[in-house]
């Protein structure tokens, strides 16, 4: 592949081992190391991919993902990745981790990522750019594009009117220590989601219990637009979420903290906003906030200098009426009553 495709640079600059094409597009580069060589590791592998990108910088103009391997270990980064990001990937199938057994992670990866039912999908969906300063590519991990797969298929069957009443509604947990890329992995839902067919032009709604976190998530999202083909949009107001929400016929991404579903001081429940099915709700940190579904009698609160008034009319004047007050699971889910509901 690499005699089809002309590399500009110094005649004897050495060229990558193997690049692979796409629609006529050197999209993904390996480069190898020989396995029988103590002094040629995969660290040399990725040195001399740092070598390419100053001499024949042509070869990475389309490129999306990079490989090395010693025949035994492989990683695989990014074309902004340092030696850090370089990952093996542990799986094929998304289920069983090392398959293959020890010292055949090239194998794996091959199989895994470059097949080409998974690479197609990697190359669509799986592939970012954040700034951490400056621009940064990033590629999704085994975990992640696994992960969003997964979610996929349950959010499909879970958004369905005629789906069973166990799973309507249920679009899953999908849990992340601490460190492993949680934004990506929402990112590229998102994206999925927004693209599945079978959503019809889906709307999303992404929910965080903190400002800070509210504005870092959307600017990941924001640097990400092109990939999920929307501008995201941000929640100023509890008014502005009815605005943004009510009546929306399809597509969307809206950002919104959860204290912005509290209902206003003469509701007792959170008005309805759509009751269209093709609603994503994502709740980032949802077990922070995302609960209460049973109801508490909120009881009136009595000064002890209005008590010891003891006069009726003005304890009446100073309190409302005991009611029952429910927490923000149920506010979301009256706003949406048939939204899927997806927890981070």
């Amino acid at each position: 592949a690499v005699n089809q495709f002309t590399i500009k640079g110094p005649h004897h600059t050495r060229r990558p081992d193997i690049v692979l094409f796409v629609n006529g597009l050197p999209l993904a580069l390996i480069e190898l190391k020989n396995p029988s060589d103590p002094n040629a590791d995969v660290w040399k592998a990725f040195q001399q991919i740092q070598t390419y990108k100053d001499q024949i910088a042509d070869a990475f103009q389309y490129n999306e993902l990079l490989v090395i391997s010693d025949g035994s270990d492989a990683l695989l980064g990014s074309l902004s990745s340092d030696s850090e990001r370089f990952m093996a990937w542990r799986t094929i199938d998304g289920v069983k981790l090392d398959p293959l057994g020890p010292f055949n992670e090239l194998q794996t990866l091959v199989r895994g990522v470059l097949a080409p039912a998974y690479l197609l999908d990697y190359l669509r969906y799986f592939v970012l750019f954040e700034d951490d300063g400056h621009l940064v590519k990033k590629i999704a991990g085994y975990h992640q594009f696994h992960a969003v797969r997964a979610a996929i298929a349950q959010v499909v069957a879970a958004s369905r009117p005629d789906g069973l009443p166990s799973v309507r509604g249920k679009g899953g947990v999908v849990w992340h220590t601490q460190g492993s890329g949680k934004s990506i992995t929402m990112t590229c839902f998102a994206a999925r989601v927004m693209q599945e067919p079978l959503m019809e032009n889906p709307t999303i709604v992404v929910i965080t219990d903190r400002n800070d976190l509210d504005g870092q998530l959307f600017g990941v999202f924001s640097l990400a637009q092109d990939l999920l083909r929307e501008q995201p949009v941000q929640v100023e107001s509890r008014q502005d979420l009815r605005a943004k929400l009510a009546n929306r016929p399809s597509g969307g991404i809206v950002f919104a903290t959860i204290q912005k579903f509290m209902p206003g001081e003469d509701e007792d429940s959170f008005p309805l906003l759509s009751d269209r099915h093709n609603i994503v709700v994502i709740a980032d940190e949802a077990h922070r906030t995302q609960y209460g579904f049973e109801a508490k009698l909120k009881m009136p609160r009595i000064s002890p200098s209005t008590a010891a008034a003891n006069d009726a009319q003005v304890l009446q004047a100073a309190e409302p009426v005991a009611r029952y007050q429910v927490g923000y699971a149920q506010h979301l889910r009256d706003a949406l009553p048939n939204a899927t509901f997806v927890a981070f």
